[in-house]
């Protein structure tokens, strides 16, 4: 049995590089099923460790179906661009061979990204939606689906489908859904909100502060983050009059994942003590920074406006 493919085979997102519904009720949000593959894929043993799958072979799947095996009640997975941690095992649908899988380890970080999955083989995506942290589903891909490269890349017969059973490990939220704080600071930006949950900044007229401040734009009520907590975040950094962003991973598709005292120094001591579900604004005037810079690229000789919003954390 092969690892899966450097195409898909990546590790959670790492550093303070930045790379791209909260837990709905069920009967809102129905996980996607086929009663097609239903009787033709099982799986046994604990969630989170290597299962023993069996197909039902030869199966040729005619479209792209999901089966749940194990129904979690956790964080469910709302956008293609929302960040899950998964374990997979991937089988020759017409075979039953196995043919990759990632590592089960019990150390999350080592879990697969999904939409690093979902990139490689996009019909995955809508059949993941509203799945919940702590499930286990199978997603059957037929053939036409899969495409030349995929079926290559994972070890498939051109024209064969492949099953893959997900693990699903952690599910962290698509943006900040915190509760709205009341500001009354004058002189710092305001923060809109696109549909999806990415922020835009409103510069005030006149100077940008002198000393670096922060406030609270949504309180979430999660975990605290501490000094050594791994985040996953989304960050849009803006210089203060720019119309452009320097730094957003929004538009890259996916939010970073950073230890928040390897963050430049304003931004740490704005997200310390803060809790998942939290949106902070923090301006960092010109003189200060210079760790911005060389984490983030970002421009010098202006203050920087900065647009956090705290998804989860990783261990």
């Amino acid at each position: 049995m092969r690892r899966l493919p450097a195409l898909v085979a990546v590790t959670a997102l790492a550093g303070i590089g930045l790379v791209g519904c909260s837990a709905s009720a069920a009967s809102s949000c129905p996980t996607p099923t086929d009663a097609g593959i239903a009787s033709v894929v099982e799986a046994t043993g604990d969630l989170g460790s290597a299962p023993t799958v069996t197909v039902r072979s030869p199966f040729l799947p005619e479209e792209a179906g999901t089966d749940t095996l194990i129904a979690g009640d956790g964080q469910r997975i709302t956008s293609d661009k929302q960040l899950a941690l998964v374990d997979v095992t991937v089988l020759d649908a017409a075979t039953g061979e196995q043919l990759v899988a990632t590592k089960y380890d019990s150390d999350l970080s080592t879990a697969t990204p999904l939409p690093r999955l979902t990139q490689a083989v996009p019909s995955i995506a809508p059949l993941m939606t509203c799945v919940a942290e702590g499930s286990r589903v199978a997603v059957a891909i037929p053939g036409s689906d899969l495409g030349a490269d995929g079926a290559k890349a994972l070890g498939v017969t051109e024209g064969d489908g492949a099953i893959f059973v997900f693990d699903v490990r952690k599910v962290f939220l698509p943006a900040a859904d915190g509760a709205d704080q009341y500001n009354a600071d004058s002189g710092m930006p305001s923060v809109v909100r696109a549909p999806d949950g990415q922020p835009g900044v409103v510069i005030p007229a006149g100077d940008a502060p002198t000393e670096v401040r922060s406030q609270v734009i949504k309180k979430g009520d999660g975990d605290v983050l501490t000094a050594d907590s791994s985040a996953i975040i989304h960050v849009q950094g803006v210089a203060w009059g720019a119309k452009t962003t320097f730094a957003s991973t929004w538009k890259n598709g996916a939010p970073g994942q950073a230890t928040v005292s390897a963050l430049p120094p304003a931004l740490a001591s704005a997200l310390e003590g803060q809790p998942v579900g939290s949106q902070i604004l923090v301006v960092v005037p010109a003189d200060q920074t210079q760790a911005d810079q060389q984490a983030l690229q970002a421009p010098a000789n202006t203050a920087l406006v900065y647009v956090v919003d705290i998804l989860g954390t990783i261990g």
